[in-house]
């Protein structure tokens, strides 16, 4: 059985196996304070009944009238507890979170190459709305997509009309 839970400070001293994983990205323990400040309804853990950290999602809700919407900033899976629907489950609660903060989408960016984080958020009806060139730094850069839902106040869909070319992070309106 596992649980969902709020996120909390202790559990940033027992989340590193989780964040092994080489897909997810790793933040300053600043970073991830300043979320359970700002934001702790949307920073959510998977836990066994052992007790062992199964899992987390880490989000925001942000932007200006037509695009409000919820962010997910980070989404993980242990390498053990994967295949067994945890991160639709996490997944799940962050819009349900969104439709009750009135948000019009939630959005999410993933690697380019992450074929099977791609094919995971499609299945839970999430489309490529656009291509943000170079948004990954590293060894590599690498492109990202910018992946949304529309929630239930957004009618019309409009919020997930995809653009036709890639966009640079320099010329988008983050929020």
């Amino acid at each position: 059985m596992t649980t969902l839970r709020p996120f909390t400070c202790d559990d940033l001293f027992k989340y590193n196996n989780v964040n092994f994983d080489p897909l997810t990205e790793t933040y300053g323990l600043s970073f991830y304070t300043q979320y359970l400040a700002k934001w702790p309804e949307y920073f959510q853990l998977a836990e066994s009944p052992s007790g062992h950290i199964m899992g987390y999602i880490m989000g925001k809700v942000e932007g200006h009238m037509d695009n409000w919407h919820g962010h997910v900033t980070a989404l993980t899976v242990s390498p053990d507890y994967r295949r067994l629907g945890l991160a639709g489950l996490l997944m799940n609660f962050l819009e349900d979170i969104s439709e009750k903060k009135r948000a019009y989408f939630v959005d999410l960016f993933v690697r380019k190459s992450n074929k099977v984080a791609i094919n995971m958020y499609t299945n839970l009806g999430y489309i490529i709305y656009r291509t943000i060139l170079e948004y990954y730094s590293g060894d590599q850069d690498e492109d990202a997509y910018d992946m949304r839902k529309a929630l239930s106040r957004d009618v019309y869909k409009k919020s997930v009309i995809p653009y036709t070319q890639p966009v640079r992070l320099e010329d988008i309106d983050m929020n």
